[in-house]
């Protein structure tokens, strides 16, 4: 039997704690919006979104942490080389999707609140017609880019290699070795660079917001009720989408700082791709319930069956 080292038993029930709880979550917000949709045979435009990006973050999750829970449980040799492209083929659609749908939602929603004098009159009309449309490119464009791992995972093995080749790096649960700068140029292009450019246009978007929600909150201060705004569904839905951006991009900062950190000290490479790999998964975990903490109309049909379902006594 394989030893487990005491710090690894922990990251192991951490990861696993977050797969389950995540895939759960993402589950069960998922099952809502089929609900509605089989129910009232319509969806809104952000609820669309959010469909999309609980699959995203499901497939990320169970990409992501199942490898990294086998590895951290001593199973890593049991991941053939195949299992292994798979996994990272998917944790990368999963990661790319999530986050272009989570930039589109930002973005949709900076264009629907904006006021209809504005420079954005034009695309609020739009927008809700191109919804259906962007989602699905997004889908196909990642699962069309991320093809260049084929080319880029030739030089990937499920397990660990014992061979001393001076560009081989590990990840876990597999081994590769750099197949040099042309295809790592290539593939800073066409997947690091998207992933940055939607977390700028992201932070724009609800920066934009905010701003928006504070202009329009002046504009009301002498009326008696100012809450009038707060409670409309329009400011409600800002307000959930600024704090599902915010959380995203705390978490993908901070990745990216242990990312960084990786490549500086390698000396330290294990323990710190373990807390990045972590907290990755932070980020998909916690996004159903933060939805859920900001809609009320979400939690309502779950207690109404949490209620029926328990017994009742009769005095």
């Amino acid at each position: 039997m394989t030893h487990i080292e005491p710090v690894n038993l922990v990251i192991g029930m951490i990861l696993f704690s977050q797969i389950t709880v995540g895939v759960m979550g993402n589950f069960f917000l998922l099952y809502h919006y089929i609900f509605i949709y089989h129910t009232k045979s319509k969806l809104r435009c952000i609820d669309l979104i959010l469909k999309h990006i609980l699959i995203a973050n499901s497939l990320f999750i169970l990409s992501k942490g199942l490898p990294q829970t086998m590895v951290a449980f001593g199973l890593k040799n049991s991941l053939s080389d195949f299992v292994c492209k798979f996994f990272f083929y998917v944790e990368r659609v999963g990661r790319g999707v999530s986050i272009g749908t989570i930039c589109l939602l930002s973005i949709f929603q900076r264009i629907t609140i904006s006021p209809m004098n504005s420079c954005w009159k034009d695309l609020k009309i739009k927008a809700p017609k191109c919804i259906g449309f962007s989602i699905y490119l997004c889908w196909f464009v990642h699962m069309v880019v991320n093809f260049i791992f084929p080319l880029y995972l030739l030089y990937m093995s499920g397990r660990w290699s014992s061979r001393n080749i001076t560009k081989e790096r590990k990840i876990i649960f597999c081994t590769y070795t750099d197949p040099g700068t042309i295809l790592g140029s290539i593939y800073i292009a066409l997947v690091v660079f998207p992933e940055v450019a939607c977390s700028v246009l992201m932070i724009c978007a609800s920066s934009s917001m905010v701003f928006n929600l504070y202009q329009h909150k002046k504009k009301v201060q002498h009326i008696h009720r100012t809450n009038v705004f707060s409670r409309s569904p329009e400011s409600r839905a800002t307000k959930s989408i600024l704090f599902l951006v915010g959380t995203f991009v705390s978490f993908y900062s901070l990745s990216s700082l242990f990312n960084i950190s990786i490549a500086l000290f390698p000396e330290v490479y294990r323990r710190l791709v373990s807390i990045s790999e972590i907290i990755s998964v932070c980020f998909p975990t916690m996004s159903p319930f933060l939805l859920m903490s900001q809609d009320s109309s979400i939690l309502r049909p779950c207690f109404v069956m949490l209620r029926n379902a328990l017994p009742t006594y009769k005095k």
